[in-house]
């Protein structure tokens, strides 16, 4: 088949957004080329709300047959958190016939350089943002979010990330030239004189391994980051989450036919129930990066198993936020609120620990006990819930029973501030909705510590008396070393506190949010500006994004010749 796209015509569509985004990571200003607003949709060839839904309707029930080699059976399975069968099958893989053939267009996609990969991966994004309504549909199906956050967490945020990962790439494969002359003086002889060319090569073939909370925002980064340094991508999602990614791997596929590349450089390989195909693609010599989004022991696993790909693991962690004093008292109450409740807790930043001396705290509105400050932090998550629209909107669905059973097990960990109470969802009556529990825990008393260090993933939280806001600084220190963290937050008025916590956490490597009383939320982070986690602590060891996140997808092979 002819290419439909040259790269001459790829250059001159995406060029410009690609120097945008250059300039972004270099400045951190904020800057976004995929609208949040649904009504931004439905002109110059994207799905408008109506189209997207539609589209998602038209899936439904059918087999997504990618055209990918290897097939040996179609599996499926997937149900919405908000009670509807999906009903869509996908292709499974014969890894001795699908991993060959990855292989086999390789070569031409590393002679094509940095600049034809990096417009081709934003022809993907652009394809994927013209349907981010059918995209928000399917993430809102398969993680449990509420319709408006999988709109923008799973289409813009997450193509920004993507997007991002391709400018990182783009900026460490150009940092070396493509040519050098070499000249060497010999004093009186003739010089020494030799032409040198370097070929950033791609280290193989890389698997992104899907989580079912955050598909695509958690998915992107990987996958473009691998694809733009010239590496063919596998992505194997969560069995409960393949529908978004399963999209985007069509998407890629027909994009890459159109530009003249070899479509089996992106392929999708789900799984059997219980098969767990991941441990079986890690291990194969062809696999040579990985990226992971999960819990620790199977990230652990891969750290230690997957000897042959380069890793990229975001773990679990243990998220605090330190109240020390604040001159906002209902600003920090009302931030926090709406933290805790955002996609019922099941955010990888959302905060568990709350530290707050048992003396209580200095605000604008007098002192306020540590019951003081406990109850009306539970009135402030009332408040914001107090409406079931607006809370079905917040919370979403709870993803999966893992999730209820911990949420139910939390009341019996201490006393109980905020009780968790259901909420039906009048258009989907199958959907599991609660509320936020907060329990109050006593830092001093060893039995809390099994509860507070440890992540318990979901609508939980604990808040932890402490002696003294020295004390909270040194258990924060604690929890980011020995269990990670990907957020940090702090309330404080105090300077040497406000030191405190920032040496701690610029120690520990982990990302740390002060003062946050507006719109701006500590589990929420910016593309081309904030880091999400560092790399740094056991949360993760990489962040997304920076140039360690791709500098090691490629390698750089020198071709010296005599002059």
């Amino acid at each position: 088949m002819a290419a439909e796209l040259t790269a001459h015509d790829l250059i001159a569509r995406h060029r410009p957004t690609l120097d945008q985004a250059l300039e972004a990571i270099r400045t951190r200003a904020y800057w976004s080329p995929h609208p949040e607003h649904p009504k931004a949709y439905g002109e110059q060839g994207s799905l408008d709300a109506a189209a997207g839904k539609a589209a998602f309707d038209a899936v439904l029930g059918t087999r997504l047959d990618l055209g990918q080699p290897g097939t040996d059976d179609w599996v499926g399975g997937e149900v919405s958190p908000y009670g509807i069968e999906l009903g869509v099958t996908y292709p499974h893989p014969d890894l001795d016939v699908l991993l060959p053939a990855m292989k086999a267009g390789q070569r031409a996609w590393r002679d094509a350089g940095a600049e034809t990969r990096a417009v081709v991966c934003l022809e993907i994004l652009k394809r994927i943002s013209d349907r981010t309504h059918e995209f928000a549909h399917a993430v809102m199906h398969t993680s449990g979010q509420a319709f408006m956050m999988a709109l923008q967490a799973g289409g813009p945020h997450a193509q920004d990330r993507g997007l991002e990962a391709v400018a990182y790439a783009y900026v460490e494969q150009v940092r070396t030239p493509d040519a050098a002359e070499w000249t060497k003086p010999q004093g009186k002889r003739d010089p020494l004189a030799l032409t040198k060319r370097f070929t950033p090569v791609p280290r193989g073939i890389g698997l992104v391994i899907g989580c079912n909370t955050f598909p695509t925002w958690n998915g992107y980064p990987g996958l473009f980051a691998s694809l733009a340094t010239g590496n063919a991508v596998l992505v194997k999602p969560h069995p409960h989450a393949v529908l978004p990614l399963a999209l985007t791997v069509r998407i890629a596929r027909e994009v890459l036919t159109e530009a003249g590349f070899d479509p089996n450089l992106v392929a999708l390989a789900a799984e059997r129930p219980g098969e767990g195909i991941a441990k079986t693609l890690a291990t194969r010599p062809e696999i040579r990066i990985i990226d992971y989004t999960g819990s620790t022991s199977f990230g652990d696993w891969l750290e230690a198993n997957a000897r042959q790909a380069q890793v990229y693991t975001e773990k679990a962690g243990v998220n605090t936020v330190v109240v020390e004093s604040t001159d906002d008292y209902k600003g920090m109450l009302s931030n926090l609120a709406f933290s805790l409740s955002l996609y019922s807790g099941q955010m990888c930043t959302t905060p568990q620990n709350l530290l707050i001396p048992r003396d209580g705290i200095r605000t604008d509105e007098g002192h306020k006990t540590f019951d003081e400050v406990t109850a009306d932090l539970a009135r402030a998550v009332d408040g914001l819930l107090g409406d079931d629209a607006r809370a079905n909107a917040l919370l979403g669905a709870i993803v999966n029973p893992d999730v209820k059973a911990r949420l139910e097990a939390a009341a019996g960990l201490g006393e109980v501030a905020l009780a968790s109470r259901e909420i039906t969802n009048p258009d989907f009556p199958g959907a599991v909705v609660r509320t936020p529990v907060i329990v109050k825990l006593d830092g001093a008393k060893p039995d809390a510590e099994a509860a507070y260090m440890s992540e318990c993933f979901g609508p939980v939280s604990f808040a932890v008396a402490v002696d003294s806001v020295a004390d909270a600084v040194e258990l924060l220190r604690r929890t980011v070393r020995e269990k990670g963290a990907m957020t940090v937050g702090a309330y404080t008025t105090d300077p040497e506190a406000e030191r405190a916590v920032e040496e701690v956490c610029l120690e520990e490597a982990a990302q740390l949010s002060l003062n946050l009383t507006g719109g701006v939320y500590v589990n929420q982070t910016a593309a081309f500006s904030d880091f999400h986690g560092s790399g740094g602590n056991p949360a993760a060891n990489a962040a997304l994004t920076d140039g360690a996140f791709v500098a090691n997808r490629f390698r750089v092979v020198e071709v010296r010749r005599q002059a």
